[in-house]
């Protein structure tokens, strides 16, 4: 990083227990560089507490953008359950593993950035000893024992299944075992000779084919909590001890008893457990603590909602509820803990009081909408561009987004240099870059002067939330859809869903019945007109496909564009069927096994998901 940005971002890190300073003034996306500032200065542990999910996500984007290099530190999610207090279904079990996964390292992890939901860390864990002791490390050449390691897998929670397919499942098959550990990003096959680990690889479990091999593997517990025979006979035992009444009346304890786990089951966890623990207790010792503006106000509601929850919870009598301070720190329980490390609190306002506090040197990102509706639409960018003294990135979420942000800043007269990463940029001297991050926020940096304009900035929309929400049509591609009519350049051609290829002529107002609307107008083969609502804007898409002046566009009503999808739908299920065939001439032969999923090839028979304007092109 330069030696200049760094100065000027460089926190006062606090160094004894209980002090706590204030960083002010921090705006747009300068959580995300300041925290990587302090992780690279500090000697272990950053814990950063967010006021929700929501929040921890995208600082994690902002870290991760900000963050890499050769001196990169390793962050850490901690996510939260996703179930409100007392719910009676359980967390996704690929939450289960990323928390199992997480509460493993920190121990034993010299340097890293934890981030988590402040009401997350409220939450009573598993002590650790039963994370530690539920682990096992495999290498290739030990002796394992498929019957043994069989019941201990069992013990410890996963589900011996026929097919392998998410975390927790098991399958054994001659002298294979296959196995998806918690907190494991690949599955593992594991070949056995005798009782002897003879390779270890891993596999894909849409094709159940192997692919790399590896050295050894770390399992972790399934669950954050134990289903042998002695924690059952522990639960029965605390059941009984915490409730009144017949056991036997209630599920959950009928479950358990079964050594199954009811779903909801994680809301009794300290009945497992002679004494749970906190996130406190897997803490290192030297361990930093952010704790972002609003996290005060949301440990307060989180609070008040599980007293509340916790209220009509008791009126379920097949799932009584654990009193809250079984389950739940208080909030004078968690600023205590607090209290027991160095704190830095961050806010974007800035600090009037800067006696115990420092403001830095970053301003409001400015707003350069791309108004599609004017005479000018870049206007508020070019004249940005324009007076800016200092260097500017521009960042767009995929491959596919930066290409169509590329052609409208060429239309603005903008011609920027790629670059792969905010630590390139730094270390250039292009004046104007753009990269690939998915920021929801840019950052206007005063000394030096720096700006990163995300793709909201212009958009005027998050365009992050394509990523946790898919388009309601699952066959376009997502980089391809028009989400502004800023991104539409006049007589450029595009693609509607339902008519084919047309070229863009602008807008234009129409009065229908006593409204008058604006209309996309785009014109198709023959000079035919098309008019779009505004409102229908997700119906366009751009085209991919010959040099925009060149474009063959398709005439309204011929029914040529239906031809078109239709002939690529045949051809689809054709490839599907020869993929099917393929795999079944495979399965038959001696002494070879390629499981099939029936279920995904009968989807892709279905359905391919394309692109229109790439299928426009193509046919």
């Amino acid at each position: 990083m330069d030696n200049h940005l760094q100065t000027a971002l460089a926190p006062p890190l606090a160094i004894r227990a209980g002090e706590r300073v204030q960083f002010g003034q921090l705006y747009g996306s300068s959580f995300g560089l300041l925290i990587s500032a302090a992780a690279r200065a500090h000697p272990g542990i950053v814990l950063v507490a967010t006021p929700d999910t929501p929040n921890a996500s995208r600082l994690e984007e902002e870290l991760r953008f900000y963050n890499r290099g050769d001196d990169a530190i390793p962050i850490l999610n901690f996510p939260d359950w996703e179930t409100l207090p007392y719910d009676t279904f359980s967390p996704y079990q690929d939450i289960i593993s990323e928390r199992l996964a997480t509460l493993y390292r920190l121990p034993q992890l010299e340097r890293g950035i934890l981030i988590l939901p402040i009401a997350t860390l409220m939450h009573r864990l598993a002590p650790r000893g039963y994370i530690e002791g539920g682990s096992l490390m495999l290498d290739v050449g030990d002796t394992l024992p498929l019957e043994a390691m069989r019941r201990r897998l069992e013990q410890n929670g996963y589900q011996c299944v026929s097919q392998v397919m998410e975390h927790g499942d098991f399958a054994v098959r001659g002298s294979l075992l296959d196995l998806y550990p918690m907190g494991s990003k690949s599955p593992y096959r594991i070949e056995l000779f005798d009782d002897e680990v003879e390779s270890i690889r891993t596999f894909d479990v849409e094709s159940q084919r192997s692919e790399e091999q590896v050295a050894q593997i770390r399992l972790l517990p399934a669950r954050e909590f134990p289903l042998n025979e002695e924690a059952v006979k522990h639960f029965r035992q605390a059941y009984r001890e915490q409730f009144e009444g017949d056991p036997q009346k209630s599920v959950v304890y009928r479950d358990v008893s079964e050594g199954l786990a009811p779903p909801g089951i994680e809301y009794y966890l300290p009945l497992f457990f002679a004494q749970t623990a906190t996130l406190f207790d897997y803490l290192p010792r030297q361990t930093w603590l952010f704790t972002l503006e609003g996290c005060d106000e949301a440990a307060e509601a989180f609070h008040a909602e599980y007293l509340e929850r916790f209220a009509i919870a008791q009126y379920h009598l097949d799932h009584p509820p654990l009193p809250p301070q079984r389950l739940f720190l208080e909030v004078q329980e968690l600023f205590a803990a607090l209290k027991g490390y160095p704190r830095a609190q961050l806010q974007h306002f800035e600090l009037h009081e800067v006696r115990h506090g420092v403001n830095f040197a970053t301003a409001r990102p400015p707003s350069l909408a791309l108004e599609g509706r004017s005479s000018d639409p870049s206007a508020a960018l070019r004249r940005f561009v324009g007076e800016f003294t200092g260097r500017i990135l521009f960042s767009a979420e995929s491959a596919g987004r930066r290409e169509a942000l590329l052609e409208t800043l060429r239309g603005c007269d903008i011609h920027p240099t790629a670059v792969e990463s905010w630590h390139e940029f730094i270390g250039g001297t292009a004046k104007i870059a753009v990269t690939v991050a998915p920021l929801e926020s840019g950052l206007l940096l005063r000394e030096p002067a720096i700006a990163v304009i995300a793709e909201s900035q212009l958009y005027g929309e998050q365009v992050m939330q394509r990523r946790r929400r898919r388009s309601r049509n699952r066959q376009r591609d997502p980089d391809a859809v028009v989400r502004n009519l800023a991104e539409l350049q006049l007589g450029a051609p595009v693609v509607h869903e339902d008519h084919g290829v047309g070229r863009y002529l602008g807008l234009q107002k129409l009065t229908l019945g006593e409204e008058e609307t604006e209309f996309l107008t785009l014109e198709y083969a023959g000079g035919d007109k098309l008019y779009v609502p505004v409102v229908s804007l997700h119906l366009i898409s751009r085209y991919t496909g010959a040099a925009p002046e060149s474009t063959p566009l398709h005439k309204l009503g011929s029914g040529q564009w239906e031809k078109a999808k239709r002939k690529a739908s045949e051809k689809i299920r054709d490839v599907a069927a020869e993929l099917l065939e393929i795999y079944a001439r495979r399965e038959a032969r001696q002494g070879h096994s390629y499981p099939i999923d029936h279920t995904q090839y009968a989807a892709f028979a279905a359905g391919f998901p394309f692109a229109l304007s790439s299928l426009a092109f193509a046919l």
